[in-house]
C-alpha cells in the first residue's frame, strides 16, 4: 500500500465483478473511499458486504447514474474519481452475420452499454469533478487498435469511446483529466454477450485454453487479469499522472509491439 490515492472519493461504475471489482479493491488498497453502481442485485450485495456503498441500478440511464452520484457525494462529502468499467461483448459477430431484423437494437444496445453509459455517467459527475479538479478514467479495449478482437459493432463501440476521450479530454481542461485503460484479453471477468444478439447467456470461456491463446498471441506471453490492468486505473487517476489527459493506457501484454 502507498497511499496513491489517500482522501479521494470515487464512484466506479460496473463493479461487481472482473476488472471494475479488482479496481475497487486496488483503489481502497491506495486509500481512497469508493462508492458503486453495479446493475446485478447479487453483485451487488457481495460488495455490500465488504462495506462499499452501492448504488443498484442501470449505467445507460440518466437517473440511476444521479442516483449514483448523489449517493457517493452523500458517503464521502465530495466525488473526485469517476471510473467506468461497464461493457458488453458481441463474441466476434460480423456484420453479415447480423440478421438485419435485429441490427438496429443490436446497435442500440451495445453503444448504450459500451458508450452510452460513459456519457450519463460523466455527465451526472461533472459538477463534482470540476469542483474538486477531479480525473474520469474510462475502459476503452484493445478492439479500438486491433483488427480481429471484436465483432463489428464491439470494435466500432470501443473506438467511439477512443473519440470520448479525446473530445472530453480538450472540453474538460484544465479543471477536470479524462483518460482510458485499454485492456487485452483477460481471464476472469464476467463479460457478456449482447441479449439482442441471443448471447446474454454467454460469457468469456476462463478455461487453460483461453489463457493459453491470450499468452501466445502477444510478445509478453501473459494472460492478465482484472487485478493486472487495475493498477492502471490507479496510476491514471492518482496525482502521479496529474499532467495526463486525453491519453490510454495498454495493459496488452505488448500487442504494439507486434511484428
Amino acid at each position: 500500500m502507498t497511499d496513491w490515492l489517500a482522501g479521494r472519493r470515487a464512484l466506479v461504475v460496473g463493479a461487481g465483478s472482473g476488472i471494475g471489482r479488482a479496481v475497487v479493491d486496488a483503489f481502497r488498497a491506495e486509500g481512497a473511499r469508493v462508492a458503486v453502481l453495479e446493475k446485478d442485485a447479487d453483485k451487488a450485495a457481495a460488495l455490500r458486504t465488504d462495506g462499499v456503498p452501492v448504488v443498484t441500478g442501470d449505467a445507460t440511464t440518466r437517473e440511476d447514474n444521479e442516483r449514483a452520484v448523489a449517493a457517493t457525494v452523500e458517503a464521502f462529502g465530495g466525488l473526485d474519481l469517476f471510473v467506468s468499467c461497464v461493457g458488453i461483448f458481441d463474441f466476434y459477430r460480423g456484420l453479415g452475420d447480423i440478421d438485419a431484423g435485429v441490427l438496429d437494437a443490436a446497435f442500440d444496445e451495445v453503444f448504450a452499454v459500451n458508450v452510452k453509459s460513459h456519457l450519463h455517467g460523466v455527465r451526472a459527475a461533472l459538477p463534482e469533478l470540476r469542483a474538486h479538479r477531479g480525473s474520469v478514467v474510462l475502459t476503452s479495449s484493445t478492439s479500438a487498435y486491433y483488427p480481429g478482437r471484436g465483432g463489428v459493432l464491439y470494435v466500432a463501440s470501443k473506438f467511439a469511446v477512443r473519440g470520448l476521450v479525446t473530445s472530453l479530454a480538450h472540453e474538460l481542461a484544465p479543471e477536470v483529466r479524462v483518460n482510458a485503460v485499454a485492456p487485452g484479453g483477460t481471464v476472469h471477468t464476467d463479460l457478456r454477450g449482447a441479449a439482442s444478439l441471443g448471447m446474454d447467456g454467454e460469457r468469456l470461456d476462463d478455461g487453460p485454453e483461453r489463457a493459453a491463446g491470450i499468452a501466445a498471441r502477444v510478445p509478453l506471453q501473459v494472460a492478465l487479469a482484472g487485478e493486472d490492468h487495475a493498477w492502471s486505473y490507479v496510476f491514471l487517476a492518482s496525482e502521479r499522472a496529474r499532467g495526463i489527459t486525453g491519453d490510454v493506457a495498454h495493459p496488452d501484454g505488448g500487442m504494439g509491439a507486434k511484428g
